[in-house]
């Protein structure tokens, strides 16, 4: 299962995300990293282990205040080993053409964002996007129709349940195993609520393809060796008899 940290921009800083109230995002203090920019807390991460993929979610961008392409760009360059996921509120097919042409991660098309399903981005048989359903409580945020067909999605689908980021409550375990029965041959990946190993060995128990995580992270309630474990459980490894947590 792929465990991949996430950052939620806001003015140019790493912001401490929680329960969806964006308007409350205050810069995130951490003990990975000195600062609250972006270059900082994603060197803090890796010094915790070697991630392979980092979540970008742009506030701004989502929520039509500005944006964070140039600082997306550079963190590309930076950092040349890692894939970015990144949410920017695309929600046109021209623009997440555009994205992809300058970008070389992979676009997240969240269901908040998108209006009409016939101006939203091409979603399924597209290799380079994901697609995030979004929800707030019971409420699908997004096309009624995006939440039901299957059909309608790439492989790849984030469950996102924006009242449990970082609140520490729990993945919406309920949600997951729903649309893992719509969808049985798709990767799901969590987002929302993770709170230690033993979530992570669950939503793996699940089927769950990844996990999005941030301030389990930030907390340590997610360690290293944690995360070594997992790495060692995905390659079929055994545990070493000194990986105590």
């Amino acid at each position: 299962m792929d465990i991949i940290p996430v950052i939620d921009l806001k003015d140019g800083h790493v912001v401490l995300a929680r329960g969806g109230a964006r308007h409350l995002y205050a810069p995130i203090e951490t003990p990975l990293a000195p600062t609250s920019r972006p270059h900082d807390v994603i060197a803090g991460f890796l010094s915790l282990h070697p991630f392979r993929k980092i979540y970008i979610a742009d506030l701004d961008a989502i929520t039509g205040a500005g944006g964070h392409a140039a600082v997306v760009a550079a963190l590309e360059s930076d950092f040349p080993d890692l894939e970015f996921w990144v949410d920017s509120g695309l929600a046109t097919e021209r623009h997440a053409a555009a994205w992809l042409a300058q970008n070389r991660g992979s676009l997240i098309v969240g269901s908040e964002t998108l209006g009409d399903l016939q101006a939203t981005p091409r979603l399924a048989g597209e290799s380079r996007r994901i697609l995030s359903l979004d929800f707030r409580g019971d409420d699908f945020l997004g096309p009624p129709a995006l939440a039901t067909d299957p059909e309608l999605w790439p492989r790849r689908v984030i469950v996102m349940t924006l009242a449990k980021v970082g609140a520490g409550s729990g993945p919406d375990f309920a949600r997951l195993d729903q649309i893992r029965a719509q969808a049985p041959t798709h990767d799901l990946y969590a987002a929302g609520g993770v709170r230690d190993a033993d979530d992570l060995r669950r939503l793996e128990a699940a089927g769950i393809a990844g996990v999005l995580v941030a301030s389990a992270l930030h907390n340590g309630k997610i360690t290293a060796a944690d995360l070594r474990d997992s790495d060692a459980h995905k390659k079929g490894e055994p545990k070493l008899p000194f990986d105590r947590k």
